[in-house]
């Protein structure tokens, strides 16, 4: 064993070697089917670096105690067990998944079946920048077409907050402005931040985190992301920052759904660290963090969609929407 407690190939166990050419599938995985072509496609890659690795591990120990003070133990002790995953080696990865996966496939839930055909088909690079790229463009785009059509359409107009409408041209300059905005600014965030997140503990691997988990730690994302976007949305509001900024969110005086992320890029990058924050800190299961970015993408369209239901959340949630 060498000074970084990795064993070399002579003291590696028999049931941590990879099975011959002639066997491609793993006795382990025969209830599934996995072969070994595919599961290497789940080994993480390993960036040695002292110094990184030791400010992420500070970081992430004080995430935890702010977390366990608000959660409670029970989050903290599932946060604990999991900060094992990010320093093992590949292949007892491999071989946990293995023993997970060794049950027959009528056990597994349904969440977890399609879980397992993400991770043994895709990397979780693949995964956690493209998988999550068109995940927040498809919860974006067809949550904030329908008040587009509702607009047009003048059905529920008189929960309409401001009578006049948007022209076809806005709309059209809106959503040709969007798509070139995440494809050249929130694509290549995505893609540059991702070793940020792995150090940070950010996994994507079974068993699922238990829900009590995922919904507490959904809480906390939506307390810190109010309190910071507060705080960067009032120091837009000044002199210079709006003139030169700001100003382009408020191009539209009658806004609609999709005008929530029509903003400048750097406004993007800016208040964007408000939505990231909370996730960079606690290092959660990417299931976690898409479902957060789901919800966190419904709120921002429905309270720029222009309408004022009496079924909005705002009307149940003080909190909500700022």
């Amino acid at each position: 064993m060498n000074r970084r407690g990795e064993c070399s190939d002579a003291c590696v166990p028999p049931w941590r070697s990879a099975p011959s050419a002639a066997s491609d599938v793993d006795p382990l995985s025969s209830p599934t089917g996995i072969k070994w072509s595919q599961m290497s496609m789940l080994r993480r890659s390993r960036l040695d670096s002292p110094i990184i690795t030791r400010v992420a591990q500070m970081m992430r120990a004080t995430s935890v105690r702010i977390f366990s003070i608000f959660f409670g133990k029970a989050s903290k002790r599932h946060h604990d067990r999991r900060r094992t995953v990010p320093y093992m080696g590949g292949t007892d990865r491999v071989f946990l998944l293995h023993l997970r996966l060794a049950r027959p496939q009528s056990m597994a839930s349904p969440l977890e079946s399609c879980w397992l055909y993400l991770i043994a088909h895709f990397s979780e690079f693949q995964l956690a920048t493209i998988g999550s790229f068109l995940i927040h463009e498809s919860a974006f785009f067809l949550s904030g077409f329908p008040s587009i059509f509702l607009e047009r359409s003048g059905l529920f107009s008189k929960y309409k907050i401001q009578k006049k409408r948007n022209t076809a041209e806005a709309h059209k300059k809106c959503i040709s402005r969007l798509i070139l905005y995440h494809v050249c600014v929130n694509l290549p965030v995505m893609l540059i931040s991702y070793p940020a997140f792995r150090y940070m503990g950010l996994s994507s691997s079974l068993p699922l985190p238990n829900w009590t988990v995922i919904v507490s730690q959904i809480i906390f994302y939506f307390i810190l992301e109010d309190f910071v976007f507060y705080w960067g949305h009032r120091i837009l509001h000044t002199k210079w920052l709006y003139k030169h900024v700001h100003s382009i969110h408020h191009e539209h005086a009658t806004p609609f759904g999709l005008t929530s992320e029509y903003a400048h890029p750097a406004e993007i990058l800016f208040l964007g660290f408000a939505t990231i924050v909370g996730p960079a800190l606690t290092g959660p299961h990417l299931l976690t963090l898409w479902l957060w970015m789901v919800l966190r993408v419904l709120e921002t369209v429905e309270v720029h969609s222009g309408y004022h239901f009496p079924w909005s959340p705002s009307n149940f949630l003080p909190l909500y929407g700022g």
